[in-house]
């Protein structure tokens, strides 16, 4: 289905589904051998969205040759949201180590970081999302019996409406330095809407404030090819995964430039940088392909 203005989603349909599919990929990374992130709550967040194809490949209960070909396509984007999700990670850990006690993850989707990373006493982390998605991960959690290692604060509101005043109403201190993270985000929104994005970020960031971000120079179209690529492999299985409907296109300014010229001193890093600090090569396979072309960004606030 189309995006509309107004548009909503759950975990199991349109933009929800993407975010589901990535905690898959921070399940089966988990998994592995020689792990580069843990997300012990990635797989159980999984199972209770309730997506069969999903909850298959977690529990190896697909068909020999349809889990074969599923391995194969995961593979790549394992690895590739393994090293993302490590560089975020480690992004709101440094910045807690500068002294930074109040965090703000856009579009939170499935992430659990307000409950399995190590935040310091006073640490305050704001998720910002749709209702639905915020409820359902929040339940879920309960139901689980997980407790937030930092003082979680939902904020259940579009990205696209006044969210600024949400966060505000929720406890936001704008005169605090603060840590953003616009993770797997941008595509997901109109140009003007991304432009508006970090207008309101540089409005509410004090002085010492930071933000993670990455931006993929191809636009739509890297993300676009990528998931429409396992979601054309994988439709008659049920995986509902038409991103070209789903991702916005049209000409970008690039976030670095953008971020510089309103008082960020901005960090790029090739996505190829950024997987040799931790050891990895990037993977081949058309599904993350043009991916590689992405750039990590981290800026402060001067």
């Amino acid at each position: 289905m189309a995006r509309t203005e107004n548009d909503s989603w759950d975990l199991a349909s349109s933009v929800g589904t993407t975010a589901t599919m990535v905690a898959v990929a921070r399940a089966l990374a988990t998994a592995e051998a020689d792990p580069l992130i843990s997300d012990p709550f990635a797989a159980p967040l999984v199972r209770a969205v309730g997506i069969d194809f999903f909850t298959g490949m977690l529990d190896g209960t697909l068909e020999p040759a349809v889990a074969a070909e599923a391995r194969a396509a995961a593979e790549p984007m394992t690895a590739v949201m393994a090293v993302r999700t490590r560089f975020f990670d480690d992004f709101f850990l440094q910045a807690t180590e500068a002294g930074t006690r109040q965090a703000v993850i856009l579009a939170a989707g499935l992430d659990s970081r307000a409950y399995r990373l190590a935040w310091p006493p006073g640490s305050a982390v704001y998720e910002i999302d749709q209702p639905d998605v915020i409820e359902f991960k929040t339940s879920t959690l309960a139901e689980l019996g997980a407790q937030p290692t930092a003082d979680r604060r939902t904020v259940a509101v579009d990205l696209r409406d006044d969210w600024p005043a949400a966060l505000r109403r929720n406890g936001f201190d704008e005169t605090k330095p603060t840590a953003w993270s616009a993770e797997g985000l941008l595509i997901y929104l109109p140009p003007q809407a991304q432009d508006r994005l970090f207008d309101n970020i540089t409005a509410l960031s004090a002085p010492g404030s930071r933000l993670a971000t990455e931006y993929h120079p191809d636009g739509a179209a890297a993300l676009g090819d990528s998931n429409q690529s396992l979601g054309q492999r994988f439709a008659d299985q049920g995986l509902d995964l038409d991103m070209a409907n789903l991702v916005y296109a049209g000409e970008r300014h690039p976030v670095g430039p953008y971020l510089n010229e309103r008082g960020w001193q901005v960090n790029e890093r090739t996505r190829d940088e950024v997987f040799g600090c931790y050891g990895r090569s990037f993977p081949d396979g058309d599904i993350v392909a043009r991916l590689r072309s992405s750039v990590a960004i981290e800026a402060l606030r001067s």
